[in-house]
C-alpha cells in the first residue's frame, strides 16, 4: 500500500521569486495537506549529507552550490499516494519536458533551477522527513 506522506523542498530558485504562495496553493488545491513546513538556510554539511546519493555525479558540487544558496522551503505533505500523486504534480525534472500545469513546468527555471525536489519513494520520504523534521514538529491527518 502506498504512504500517506511525502517530503518537498522548494529550491532557492523558486523561493527567491516569491513562489512559495503559488506553488503550495497549487499543491493544496491539489489534495494535499501541509503537516510540516519551515524556511532555512541549508547549510554545506547538511547539503552534502542531504544529497550524498549524487556524491560522485559530475554535478554533485554544482547542486550542492545552489541548494546552499538561499533559503529554502522544506516541509512535509500527506495525502493518500502522497509521493506518486506529488511527483506528478512536480512534472519531469527538466521542466522543458514537463507536462502543462505542473509545478516544474509553471514555475521552473531550467533543469539544474527546477524549482522544486520531492521524495522518490515511501522509504525515501520517511528518511527525508526524519532528516528535517522531529516528530514533534509534524501535524498529521494520518494516524503513524
Amino acid at each position: 500500500m502506498a504512504g500517506t506522506k511525502t517530503f518537498f523542498i522548494i529550491k532557492p530558485d523558486a523561493v527567491s521569486h516569491e513562489y512559495i504562495g503559488p506553488i503550495l496553493a497549487k499543491i493544496n488545491v491539489n489534495g494535499f495537506h501541509v503537516a510540516a513546513l519551515k524556511l532555512i538556510m541549508l547549510d554545506r554539511h547538511h547539503a552534502e549529507h542531504f544529497y550524498a546519493v549524487h556524491r560522485e555525479k559530475s554535478f554533485f558540487e554544482s547542486l550542492v552550490n545552489f541548494m546552499t544558496s538561499g533559503p529554502v522551503a522544506v516541509g512535509i505533505f500527506e495525502k493518500e499516494n502522497a509521493v506518486a500523486d506529488y511527483r506528478k504534480l512536480m512534472g519531469a525534472t527538466d521542466p522543458a519536458k514537463a507536462e502543462e500545469g505542473t509545478i516544474r513546468k509553471v514555475f521552473a527555471e531550467n533543469i539544474e533551477r527546477n524549482a522544486v525536489h520531492g521524495s522518490d519513494s515511501d522509504e525515501n520520504a520517511e528518511i527525508e522527513c526524519d532528516f528535517f523534521f522531529s516528530k514533534s514538529e509534524r501535524f498529521s491527518r494520518f494516524d503513524d
